[in-house]
């Protein structure tokens, strides 16, 4: 008789390899937060001279801006982000009662928010104004709100996907796209001339950060319970 199939094992967990990609996540982290925060004359000329350079190409390529329009509005928006993430919180829950892992990804995408608006109250960066703009934004520019979700959320289910030991062509495959959201999403912000380039950098470190710390909570916790 051929034995029932069963679920794949939860892959081990590696706290070290954790605990170092978040500090070398945290030190750009921090160093930028702080560059930003004290208005560095080199990192504002830069960021001036990116942000003039993609708006005049915004307003020159009107076919183009609509599309990234609806990218970032729609596809691609904090709000879609965080339904795809309370679907992944759903799928854990009812299909297979993980309720720690629920509560770790649903604390995570809570920790992003939160640290996300407290940096904006905090350090209260005006965005970027022009003559001709071809999109608006409200709050504080840094760090990138879009930037800093789609990373948490990708990063979130790229980890459960390893976690659950999902097939490489399925990890592969959700890895592509999720560089392609990440990545994507922070392009369209500064095209959009609604985000100074370090804002979506500094969305993407965060995002990261706290991506790193979430699997610190959950290795931590998972090798208590082992002992």
């Amino acid at each position: 008789m051929r034995s029932p199939p069963v679920d794949p094992p939860l892959r081990a967990p590696t706290p070290r390899t954790a605990a170092v990609t978040a500090a070398a996540v945290a030190v750009p982290s921090v160093l930028l937060l702080l560059l930003v925060a004290f208005s560095w004359r080199p990192l504002l000329a830069l960021d001036g001279d990116i942000a003039r350079t993609t708006h005049r190409w915004a307003v020159d390529e009107p076919g183009v801006t609509e599309v990234f329009r609806v990218l970032t509005d729609w596809v691609w928006d904090p709000w879609t982000m965080r339904a795809l993430g309370a679907l992944v919180v759903l799928w854990l829950v009812r299909q297979r009662s993980a309720w720690w892992p629920a509560l770790w990804v649903t604390a995570a995408c809570v920790l992003g928010t939160v640290v996300q608006q407290s940096l904006k109250a905090a350090v209260g960066r005006a965005r970027p104004v022009w003559p001709d703009p071809v999109d608006s934004a409200h709050y504080a520019a840094f760090p990138s709100g879009h930037a800093m979700t789609a990373t948490v959320v990708c990063g979130l289910l790229l980890w459960l996907l390893h976690l659950y030991g999902a097939g490489r062509a399925l990890r592969r495959t959700a890895l592509a796209l999720a560089v392609v959201c990440v990545v994507g999403v922070g392009l369209t912000r500064v095209w959009l001339g609604v985000h100074w380039p370090s804002d979506v950098l500094g969305g993407w470190l965060l995002g990261a950060l706290v991506v790193a710390l979430a699997v610190m909570a959950h290795e931590r916790r998972s090798g208590s319970k082992r002992t």
